[in-house]
């Protein structure tokens, strides 16, 4: 056998043993999607909190000022659970549709380690935002989810594209900055969820979709 005829066999198993170690269904256009519900949400959620409030405003004095009844609280948990849902639904049916696509398995090994991989961060970093919720400390939230999302997509990276953990890496830049920047946090999160998704959904939707 030639030597390029043993390279290519050498880079044949590779490829298929990459293949069955990591889930390669995941959808760009779901990425691309998410990211619009999350910039929806988020104007929503600013035209809320901040009324007529000037963008260039100071920040931490309108934080300070906002409203925080418990009526408004309740309308900002509905509009994040709003775009948490119509993300999580359109994920599933984009990586269904690519996975029969690609002929495989939906639910196996991989996806199993790849989703609790990603749930042990998600479900930590949800208990601490409620706990920082009920202590009134708002102006942290945004910063808690783009760290707890962003340390729980480099997790599940091992069982997926290394993009993944890119992407998890600059959402927890992210937060590290809006805790940094109190009162601008609604912004890094629109930027993370929203600007960044919709980039990376665009790459992965070049790269492994067409």
């Amino acid at each position: 056998m030639k030597e390029n005829e043993i390279q290519d066999e050498l880079t044949s198993i590779r490829s298929m043993m990459e293949r069955s170690s990591k889930f390669i269904s995941l959808s760009g256009l779901s990425g691309v999607l998410a990211g619009v519900y999350a910039l929806i949400g988020a104007a929503l959620a600013y035209s809320i909190i901040y009324g007529s409030g000037g963008f260039f405003s100071y920040r931490e004095y309108v934080m300070a000022n906002v409203d925080r009844s418990p009526e408004r609280l309740v309308t900002l948990i509905l509009i994040a659970l709003a775009v948490l849902i119509a993300s999580v639904a359109t994920g599933i049916v984009l990586t269904i549709r690519k996975a029969k696509k690609k002929g495989q398995p939906v639910w196996g090994n991989t996806s199993r380690q790849l989703l609790f991989n990603m749930a042990v961060p998600l479900f930590t970093g949800g208990a601490l935002m409620l706990v920082l919720l009920n202590r009134g400390y708002f102006g942290v939230i945004a910063s808690a989810s783009l760290i707890f999302y962003g340390l729980a997509l480099v997790n599940a990276s091992i069982f997926s594209f290394k993009d993944v953990r890119y992407l998890g890496i600059c959402d927890i830049f992210l937060g590290l900055l809006a805790g940094l920047l109190p009162g601008y946090g609604l912004l890094f999160w629109a930027i993370g969820f929203g600007v960044l998704h919709i980039v990376y959904g665009s790459i992965m939707y070049i790269k492994y979709d067409r």
